[in-house]
Order: structure tokens, then sequence, then C-alpha cells
């Protein structure tokens, strides 16, 4: 198992890398586009629509073939996405670049569906959930090196002319503007893109393990009904749903709430995006080691304690956030991470316990 479990270990930080450098781009497409926030954050909705719309083909491809299979076609999808955005590019335009991230996400949709379940099932399963939580340890590192990315080799090459200043531009000058930031902004998807395409080969090439009892058969409604029979499945699913809600907007709007916050104690726009974006870094800092403390307590405690205690620890960081409203709401924020980083393995970990080859479903 060594060397699939180290490959397919490091997909969980290409992944990584994916998710958080779309979280800036929020500001980013809205000050190139000259658009409201909330016209950015379509970047949002585009990026998690993929894995919306593919989350249920991904199960059943895999069902029907294998996890090394979803796990090729994932980071084929995830490459051709990453390469639109020179198309995209050269259109001028918002919405191919939505497009362009709705196809890198239906690959990381396919990744993630196959890449869970199987290193859950690379060992027993009394270790399935620390194992787990191991090669998601692997996951922040990938959006760490995406933050850093976004900040040193996006945002810090833009245009520095603020959103109210870039509105008062003719036509012309807008246009000249915009397709200068947008040849930054495409550069890092380009090496990325490139970067999986070379992963999908080495994987395509080293013989993976085969796990379950290879039914192929997909059995859908038959299936859906036999494993939302199960309570911890159920309840892990919905557990999940929330879950995943809280984590994509603690993270999308540290940076809209660390600007607007150090804005209104007198500091520029620029400057309080950069400190904001340093904030967001120190999350995922805490994020990442605190995943590696949660691995190993686990071998002292069971996995549903330690997630209790760490999601009533989040709570109190979020009504934090909510009522304090100045710097210690922003350090609730940036603390609520390190609640969070045992949450998605552990509550996936225990929803597929004793589910067999159902778990790739």
């Amino acid at each position: 198992y060594l060397i699939p479990f180290i490959l397919i270990t490091s997909c969980f930080a290409l992944w990584g890398f994916a998710n958080d450098i779309t979280n800036p781009m929020v500001k980013a497409f809205s000050k190139i586009f000259r658009m409201s926030v909330t016209d950015g954050a379509l970047v949002q909705v585009a990026f998690y629509g993929g894995y919306f719309a593919m989350a249920f083909p991904a199960a059943i491809f895999i069902r029907r073939y294998s996890y090394k299979a979803g796990i090729l076609l994932g980071l084929g999808l995830y490459a051709f996405g990453a390469l639109l955005f020179f198309p995209a590019m050269m259109t001028g335009n918002y919405y191919p670049f939505l497009i362009a991230y709705f196809i890198l996400t239906c690959g990381l949709s396919f990744l993630e569906t196959s890449s869970n379940p199987y290193i859950l099932s690379m060992g027993t399963e009394e270790t399935a959930t620390r194992r787990l939580n191991l090669a998601q340890s692997f996951n922040p590192m990938g959006s760490l090196l995406g933050m850093y990315v976004a900040m040193n080799f996006i945002q810090n090459r833009l245009n520095p002319m603020d959103t109210a200043e870039r509105a008062q531009l003719s036509q012309t000058e807008f246009e000249a503007m915009r397709d200068s930031d947008l040849a930054v902004l495409i550069a890092p998807y380009l090496v990325i893109g490139i970067v999986i395409l070379v992963m999908l080969l080495l994987i395509r090439m080293v013989k993976m393990p085969k796990n379950g009892d290879q039914s192929h058969n997909i059995n859908f409604l038959p299936t859906l009904k036999r494993i939302f029979g199960i309570h911890h499945y159920r309840e892990g699913v919905i557990a999940q749903f929330f879950y995943v809600g809280a984590q994509i907007m603690c993270w999308t709007f540290v940076i809209q709430y660390g600007t607007r916050l150090f804005m209104s104690q007198g500091m520029g726009e620029k400057a309080a995006e950069v400190l904001s974006q340093q904030y967001n870094i120190v999350a995922m800092i805490i994020f990442c080691a605190s995943r590696f403390i949660c691995t190993f307590i686990l071998r002292y405690l069971s996995p549903g304690l330690l997630l209790k205690v760490l999601a009533i620890a989040a709570c109190g960081f979020t009504i934090g956030v909510i009522f304090i409203q100045d710097i210690g709401g922003m350090y609730c924020l940036v603390g609520v991470s390190a609640c969070m980083s045992l949450m998605f393995p552990t509550i996936y970990g225990i929803a597929l316990q004793g589910l067999g080859d159902d778990a790739k479903f």
C-alpha cells in the first residue's frame, strides 16, 4: 500500500491548492471586471457547483469501474479546466472563467469522491479514520501553497488601483488594465494544469491495489435505500452538509471580514487586503497543525468524542465573530480553523464505517 498511499495522499494537496487559490479570486474578479462582491462570488457558485453536479455521477462511475479510474478522470478534468483559463482570458469576459472553474471542480469532485474512500480501504477498518486524518493533513499544505501563490503571484501583481478608481476609467483604459490583470491571474492555473497532467501519467503507470468485493453493479435506488437506512451514514451526510457550508464561508470571508475591519480603522484597501490574506494564511497554518495534533490525539480519544468537543468550541468562536466585530472577532474567525481541522475526515470516516463496497457509492 505504501507507494499508492503516497500518490493518492499527494492528490489531497492538489485539490487543497485549487480550493485556496480560488477563495481570493472573488475579490480579484470583482476588481478586474468592476463588479460587486456578490457578482464576484459567482466564482464560488461555479466552483462548488462542479462538486454538486458531479458527486453522484462520480459515485456511479467509481462503482462501475474503480477508484483508480475515478482518480484518473478527476485529474484529467482538473487539468482541462485549469488549461481552459487561457481561452477564457482571450475572450476578455467573466463568464468563460466560470465555465473553466466548473469543469475544473467536476474533476475535483471525481478526485475527492475516489480518494477519500480509497484511503479508508487501504488497511484495517480500526485505523481507517486515523488514516484518513493523516492523508487529509496534506490537504491544508496544498491550501497554504494555493494561498501563497494567490497572494504573491496574483494579488500582489495585479494593478493596485482600487475598485472606486477603476470605475472612473474610460472603456479603452479599463480593457487594457483588465487584459493585463487577467494575464497575471491565469499564469498559476496554466502551471498547475501541466503539473496535474504529469501526476495523471504517474498514477496511470503505477499499479494500484484493488479493494472491496469488486461488484460493478450500480443498483442505484436499492443502494440508496440500503445506505440511507444506516443511521450513522444518514447523520454523517447531514453533518457533512453543514460542516462544508461553514468551512467555505469561514475561509471565503476571512479576507472580506478583515478588509472591512482594517479599512474601518483607516487603512487603505490594498493594505487591508494584504493584511487580511496574511490572517487567512495564519488560519490555514493553524488548521494544518491542528490536523496533525488531532491525528495524534485520536490514538487516545474516540473520533466522535473529539469531534463533539471541537464542534462546541467552534460554536463559541463563531458567536465571538458575530458579536465582537473588532480584531477580537478576527481572532475568533481564525480560531474556528483549529476546530474545523478534524471535522471533514472524521465525519467521513464515522459515516462510512461498515459500508464495505458501498463506500464507493
